[in-house]
């Protein structure tokens, strides 16, 4: 069993520390060792025993029975057969918590945290638009159902403004302290009061019209622009638009609107680039043609396929694709040709396909001897 180490040690502190210098001690090693903003593998078991050394330290009778008795007090660890399993702290509560009050929960000490001021919900919208909407950039308007404030009661969800008294279970305070007996130890805790939902106050009289909720679905017109170029996925917020916080108490949360991008009949997009598969029929391939297509800029996208193409082989044509949103200009349109091979195709058709192919020489040893002829090609450009 690895023996403690001194809680003064630990903290690098006299035993004539007083508490000043004990919470400098401790806030100063916390910063350095808290497992957020330290990597290195033992800065848990670290953090941990800096917690466990200030959480004795710093209690006067604590810290009496230790300098007394050391690590093996009667009755045995303060912390239970358990031992110290340290408290999840935030970064911040090291910088401008009450210690005493993180610590002071533990052994039944007093002290009440601060109250946070409640806040209302997010509400999240998904929104399809097409990709002419996105090449154009567009002004669009929804009708939602959204969460506001009652009309009646002006969000306080009393018939009366006098009818809103102080919360008898917790004093106004939104908080309740709840003792538990742990062994010897008892554990204190501060939580949310149940009957007031943590607003501190109750109501004799609720709104008839909201029920006492404060809060009611109300249809809305939201308008909002969708920028140029935007990507799948975009969210946009608006701040202030979401659900309000209970019985007005505090901020509203935020809308957010997530752009869903609809498939397109034919171009798919890679960023600010189009693409698109061609179908090209053999013929056309050994010729060569044009081929135009109607396109979301309005003005007709001409395809020129080159005499010899081959199935695979790609087409670009600049800045015909998407605006770009972190610059200016198009991207491009990119054109995978594929070859065309109609499924049904007459008797007669067929003839004339062995005649061309006994003509090009495209039997089987003509196949091989092409795929031999454009491997020596290309070890020859190397």
């Amino acid at each position: 069993m690895v023996e403690k180490r001194d809680y003064y040690e630990v903290l690098g502190v006299d035993r004539s520390a007083d508490g000043k210098e004990l919470k400098s001690a401790f806030r100063s090693l916390a910063r350095r060792y808290h497992p957020d903003k330290n990597a290195d593998a033992d800065a848990d078991e670290r953090f941990k025993e800096i917690q466990e050394a200030y959480a004795v330290l710093s209690d006067t009778q604590k810290r009496s029975s230790y300098d007394r008795f050391g690590h093996e007090p009667p009755g045995g660890s303060p912390f239970g057969a358990g031992g110290f399993s340290g408290f999840r702290m935030n970064f911040d509560d090291i910088f401008s918590g009450d210690l005493g009050d993180l610590f002071g929960s533990f052994f039944g000490g007093g002290g009440r945290r601060r109250q946070r001021a409640s806040r209302g919900h997010d509400v999240l919208l998904r929104h399809l638009v097409s990709l002419q909407s996105v090449f154009d950039g567009s002004e669009e308007e929804v009708e939602l159902d959204l969460v506001r404030s009652c009309d009646e009661c002006e969000g306080s969800g009393a018939e009366e403004p006098e009818s809103v008294i102080t919360c008898s279970s917790c004093a106004g305070r939104g908080q309740v302290t709840v003792r538990e007996q742990m062994g010897p130890f008892i554990n204190q805790t501060t939580r949310t009061c149940v009957d007031c939902g943590g607003s501190g106050n109750s109501i004799e009289t609720p709104c008839a019209e909201c029920d006492g909720s404060g809060q009611m679905k109300k249809e809305q017109k939201i308008r909002f622009l969708i920028p140029q170029g935007a990507m799948d996925g975009t969210r946009l917020r608006m701040k202030g638009k979401g659900e309000p916080a209970p019985f007005g108490r505090g901020e509203s949360g935020d809308l957010y609107i997530e752009i869903r991008v609809d498939d397109h009949p034919w171009f798919e997009r890679d960023g600010p680039d189009l693409l698109m598969s061609l179908p090209v029929g053999f013929s056309d391939m050994v010729l060569g043609c044009e081929v135009s297509i109607p396109h979301i800029d309005g003005k007709e996208l001409r395809i020129k396929v080159p005499a010899g193409s081959s199935s695979g082989h790609t087409l670009e044509i600049a800045a015909r694709g998407l605006p770009s949103v972190r610059s200016r200009g198009r991207g491009n349109v990119i054109v995978l040709l594929k070859l065309h091979v109609p499924t049904k195709i007459s008797g007669s058709l067929k003839k004339e396909l062995g005649r061309l192919r006994d003509s090009l020489g495209l039997d089987d040893a003509g196949s091989l001897k092409a795929i031999k002829d454009e491997a020596d090609e290309r070890r020859g450009n190397r």
